[in-house]
């Protein structure tokens, strides 16, 4: 590491609410629970300081230690590292708290990507939150963010639908919520169960532009991209696909207007009102493009010469 990187990789974090400091004192890191996003992937994807944090804190409580462990060993951490996850969360929880309340120095990390997005992080913040213990956000890789990203649909509004249900009723019943909502949806979703969710998305949701990611950041990234139908069809055909997944699901298509009604108050209005004034009366009425009115009151004006 360089001078200028090694400067700003000590340069304080930010406080959080009600004034909590990450920042550096002699001792090292501040107290508290640090949520510590660690790569999706492709490992030189960890921040520097959530090198900074993983090698400065006191233990870390991992999803899988046998997954963290591995990143550990690449960049030569070695800390207590202890499970925390949803078989454990409830036995665990306490003892993690009690050791806050001490003030120790805890990095809670996932498998992957950023914790609390569907993994068992939530309800360990919650309680450390309620009692006013320290917690601090070291951001970095997000599946989610990372499939938005590449998939080419709409980003300006967006849901993040986490898992399906695994049984076909269900899952038909969560998307049939979903189906109303003017978003890009983004889920996570296993390689056996992709073709079928797939192919009740394009049931339920009907014609829509998906698209899949496979292995991102990774050396066999895959976005196949396409509308719900065809991706069910090639799933169905090619079998689960190997690696992590992630699903982005495109908003309801547009509607083509009906212009049947448009049609008919031009007829009216042109009768005694010239082409413009026509459609710009139509238009209004009906919430139509002016322009595809002012067209389709130009085809008809021959009738009313």
């Amino acid at each position: 590491m360089d001078e200028a990187a090694a400067t700003a990789a000590r340069e304080p974090i930010l406080p959080t609410a009600k004034a909590q400091s990450t920042s550096h004192a002699e001792g090292g890191l501040a107290p508290g629970l640090y949520v510590t996003a660690t790569p999706i992937g492709n490992a030189r994807d960890v921040t520097l300081r959530a090198l900074e944090v993983l090698k400065g804190c006191d233990a870390i409580l991992a999803e899988d230690t046998r997954v963290s462990a591995k990143l550990l060993a690449i960049y030569g951490i070695s800390k207590p590292l202890s499970a925390y996850n949803d078989h454990n969360a409830g036995r665990e929880r306490p003892k993690i708290l009690a050791r806050l309340r001490a003030g120790q120095r805890l990095a809670l990390v996932s498998d992957a990507g950023t914790p609390l997005v569907s993994d068992p992080g939530f309800k360990l913040v919650r309680e450390a939150v309620a009692e006013d213990l320290p917690v601090h956000a070291i951001p970095g890789a997000s599946a989610l963010l990372t499939a938005l990203a590449l998939a080419g649909l709409p980003t300006d509004r967006f849901l993040f639908a986490g898992f399906l249900p695994a049984k076909a009723g269900e899952r038909r019943t969560v998307l049939e919520e979903l189906k109303p909502l003017r978003s890009t949806l983004v889920f996570y979703e296993t390689a056996p169960r992709l073709a079928d969710s797939l192919a009740d998305m394009a049931a339920v949701l009907g014609p829509r532009p998906a698209a899949v990611g496979r292995e991102l950041t990774k050396l066999h990234e895959e976005m196949r991209r396409g509308d719900l139908a065809a991706l069910a069809a090639h799933y169905a055909a090619a079998g689960p696909p190997r690696g992590e997944l992630a699903l982005v699901v495109g908003p309801p298509l547009a509607a083509a207007p009906d212009l049947t009604r448009a049609d008919a108050l031009l007829e009216k209005a042109l009768a005694f009102m010239p082409v413009r004034a026509a459609a710009d009366l139509v238009a209004e009425a009906l919430d139509l493009p002016r322009r595809e009115l002012y067209a389709r009151a130009l085809a008809l004006k021959p009738s009313h010469d």
